[in-house]
């Protein structure tokens, strides 16, 4: 079925030594029947010029905000922003793609994406450790957790001889995804409820001092913002962090694993899906003074706290399961995959994913995450190379429409 017929994209072209792949894909977005308008950076023309798509495309290409000849009012990107139903950049830099994730509008395609009102689709082309170098991860990640749609590139060789993650995909790669896109693919959790957990909680022992962990809620957000990007309704409740709420989710801020679990009690009739990301506190002070210990109150300069066991969240809340969803995560150090396994039963989970923080770029804080799926079906395991948080998330839910 081509669903692209009809339709009006916004061709967005950046310098690289791929964009000459962009007249190829200008060519079969027109043969898809799409209306396409064309727009580059000025450093786009140093590699393919603006005569070539505007023959293509019989249409003016848009690179200057302010032309010499042009009787515009200035509006352009603004009129443009409303004429679509999607824009694709393909290829985007790494420049273009940190402009994007920080809201720089500094020539007429990145002012564009900000007057956009139309899905966004980037296809990034790059060399390896450009696209590797954790600041390019990070904008990539903000920027699909703002609900950009990434085509990854693909592996091999390279224009400066190096092989790698970089290369801007075929274009008949880039007509699949966009036709799937237009098809509703990336929106197959329309009509469902999802409820995320994230972040760490917080357990006082005075006034002022708490035990915590080191999670910094970002494979929750992701999880949140994934769900949100293919059509669910989202409730995120997450523990202290300082992360920006994902579009389209809402968000509720609790402190303690109590009230975490209060918020969850009142949440759960509600989901379709729970997916517990949030590392939450196995114990508590049995006593909390409303004020600072003071250091010279121990003895021998010796200090202890007598803590007692929080609600088991998952267990507590198995009796409502009912036909819900329930997905967990597990960070385990030692024996991984059994203990994994050893909670998935025992918390009457549909999966479990797990993770071991010994693993680089696993571990708490990073923008990757290296996991295994283990189904509560039949306890197969799917693992799951390196990828982005996001990239993760994307896969958990593949795994639970299975389950579905």
């Amino acid at each position: 079925m081509n669903s692209i017929s009809g339709k009006k994209i916004i061709l967005g072209v950046c310098g690289s030594i791929a964009a000459y792949k962009s007249a190829f894909l200008l060519r079969e977005l027109q043969r898809a029947d799409a209306e396409v308008r064309v727009v580059m950076t000025p450093s786009a023309a140093n590699f393919i010029a603006p005569l070539t798509f505007s023959a293509l495309s019989r249409s003016q290409v848009y690179m200057d905000m302010f032309p010499e000849k042009s009787t515009s009012m200035g509006t352009w990107h603004i009129d443009l922003g409303l004429w679509a139903d999607a824009m694709i950049i393909a290829p985007v830099t790494a420049s273009t793609i940190a402009k994007l994730a920080h809201g720089i509008a500094d020539n007429f395609l990145t002012s564009l994406v900000l007057a956009l009102r139309a899905p966004l689709v980037i296809a990034p082309a790059m060399d390896v450790d450009m696209f590797v170098h954790p600041a390019t991860a990070s904008n990539i990640a903000k920027l699909m957790e703002r609900g950009v749609h990434v085509i990854q590139p693909e592996e091999g060789e390279l224009a400066s001889g190096l092989s790698g993650k970089g290369r801007l995909p075929e274009v008949d790669t880039i007509m699949k995804y966009m036709n799937d896109f237009f098809l509703g693919y990336h929106r197959d959790l329309a009509g469902k409820k999802v409820l995320v957990t994230a972040g760490p909680t917080q357990e006082p022992i005075d006034a002022v001092r708490f035990i915590s962990n080191r999670s910094s809620g970002k494979m929750g957000f992701a999880v949140a913002a994934a769900a949100a990007n293919r059509g669910a309704e989202v409730r995120l409740i997450t523990g202290p962090v300082g992360l920006e709420t994902p579009q389209n989710v809402s968000r509720e801020n609790v402190g303690t694993a109590e009230e975490m679990f209060t918020a969850l009690e009142r949440n759960v009739d509600w989901c379709d899906v729970l997916v517990m990301t949030a590392a939450v506190s196995d114990y508590r002070a049995e006593n909390i003074p409303d004020r600072k210990i003071k250091k010279d109150e121990f003895a021998g300069g010796k200090a202890s706290v007598s803590l007692v066991e929080n609600t088991d969240i998952l267990k507590a809340l198995a009796p409502r399961k009912g036909n819900r969803l329930f997905v967990g995560f597990a960070l385990e150090t030692d024996n991984v995959i059994d203990n994994a396994k050893r909670k998935l039963k025992s918390k009457s989970l549909d999966a479990i994913v797990v993770n071991n923080p010994r693993v680089e770029g696993a571990g708490f804080g990073t923008e990757t995450n290296k996991v295994t799926i283990i189904s509560g079906r039949d306890e197969s395991q799917t693992d799951l190379p390196m990828l982005s948080k996001y990239e993760v998330a994307d896969r958990i839910f593949d795994h639970i429409l299975t389950l579905h």
